[in-house]
């Protein structure tokens, strides 16, 4: 079991910015407990995430080069999503090159679906999983993880990332960068599943979720010492990056901390649900993989029978790891998805798949027992119309998008930087 830290540090607000040396202090503060020789590795997300991590991980490289460790290296937390280029990792945490760090650095793709890349760390067992879940998970699962996060090759672990609103874990971010961000398919699986079982609507924006219990009861059996940093980012004016809030320390505190400040940052209230929502995709997400989250994050706004418009040009495809599954059984509710699931072994065998299509499908209609999208949605992408079939989506031209009729028509809602805020019906309340 891993040795856990019990206190954080850190703040922030809505309105923050936190400057350079507020970051610094942070990161300073939360590393005291690190000593001379350790061996240190980061976990950082990949570029779908937008986040401060090029900021804060120059300033831990130089406090710990300082506290004289012997090994500071990166392991990118990029789950099964394809691994990024060579400036773009660079880029990621700072630097143009490796020798503008003051200390030495390798850094490591997690491969997911290589076995010897993998060790195990035990297994929830069928009684535990129950309790976790709350029953809607009853079978034993194998925790498997990157080989790196064992004491065999790190004394302490950091993790870097910000949350966010996040439809399988309710807020992204803390033991998410474990698992599934490191992690090998059988909890990847599992907690995707029980996210979509448990439904998005009664998980997104939630910081107390079966899955988040879930992964936080796998990190524990952790061995390395963790400390993980989780800020809280947004874009403003310009493309600004504006780090809202930081707080570092235990993996448990310092997500519940950041979420409270998440929940005014990245939640937006409206009056009324829209008959047609135009998305214009965040730029982060080049593929239906994690740019689904326009769906995720706007559904609960689009009324009964309405539309979604995901305005990407930059959207390749479905997704490079999963695409040919994706596109094989399409988009869609929950209710349809657990019959599928139930009727084909390969789909049960890659339930992250299955999760998948019910989230971008969001929900089903009460009149046909959940088996019909509850909305539709349409593609301006680069995925052509063929594709968008497979798919379950409608494809839709560029030249028959007129944006100016769509933003003076009072029942449809233009969203910038879809994917990165939740949208919310004013009378809805999240829980505490």
């Amino acid at each position: 079991m891993t040795e856990r830290l019990r206190d954080i540090c850190g703040f922030g607000s809505k309105d923050g910015d936190l400057s350079l040396d507020d970051l610094t202090g942070i990161v300073a503060e939360a590393l005291t407990n690190i000593p001379p020789g350790s061996r240190v590795l980061a976990v950082i997300p990949d570029k779908t995430r937008d986040d401060n991590t090029h900021i804060l991980f120059p300033i831990a490289a130089k406090l710990l080069a300082d506290r004289q460790v012997s090994k500071l290296d990166v392991l990118i937390a990029q789950g099964t999503h394809a691994a990024m280029n060579t400036p773009e990792k660079l880029a990621k945490i700072g630097v143009r090159d490796l020798s503008e760090l003051p200390i030495g650095c390798d850094i490591f793709d997690h491969e997911w679906n290589v076995a010897d890349e993998l060790i195990s760390i035990g297994t929830l067992s069928a009684a535990e999983v129950r309790a976790i879940t709350d029953g809607l998970l009853d079978h034993s699962i194998d925790l498997t993880i990157n080989k790196r996060i064992s004491s065999d090759h790190y004394d302490h672990i950091l993790v870097f990332g910000a949350t966010s609103p996040h439809e399988v874990a309710g807020f992204s971010g803390g033991a998410k960068y474990f698992f599934p961000g490191v992690s090998g398919a059988g909890l990847t699986n599992a907690s995707h599943w029980l996210g979509a079982l448990a439904g998005i609507e009664n998980t997104i924006g939630r910081i107390e979720t079966p899955m988040r219990r879930m992964i936080e009861t796998a990190a524990d059996r952790i061995q390395p010492v963790v400390t993980c940093f989780t800020s809280v980012c947004s874009r403003g004016e310009k493309d600004k990056l504006a780090t809202h809030a930081l707080f570092g320390g235990d993996l448990r505190l310092s997500i519940r901390a950041a979420a409270a400040v998440s929940r005014d940052v990245h939640v937006t209230y409206v009056p009324r649900r829209y008959k047609r929502v135009v998305a214009i995709l965040d730029e982060h997400y080049d593929e239906l993989w994690t740019g689904g989250k326009a769906s995720y994050k706007l559904g609960g706004i689009i009324e009964d029978g309405g539309e979604l418009i995901i305005l990407a040009p930059h959207l390749r495809c479905a997704s490079d790891t999963h695409g040919k599954m994706i596109e094989e059984y399409g988009y869609a509710p929950i209710e349809r998805v657990k019959q599928l699931v139930a009727a084909d072994a390969d789909l049960r065998a890659d339930l992250c798949v299955a999760a998948h299509l019910a989230h971008v499908a969001y929900a089903g209609t009460n009149a046909s027992a959940g088996l019909e999208p509850r909305y539709g949605i349409s593609l301006v992408s680069q995925i052509d119309e063929e594709t968008c079939g497979r798919l379950n989506l409608q494809y839709l031209a560029p030249q028959d998008l007129d944006m100016a009729v769509l933003e003076n028509d009072s029942d449809t809602l233009i969203v910038r930087r879809a994917g990165t805020k939740l949208y919310l019906l004013s009378d809805e309340v999240l829980p505490v």
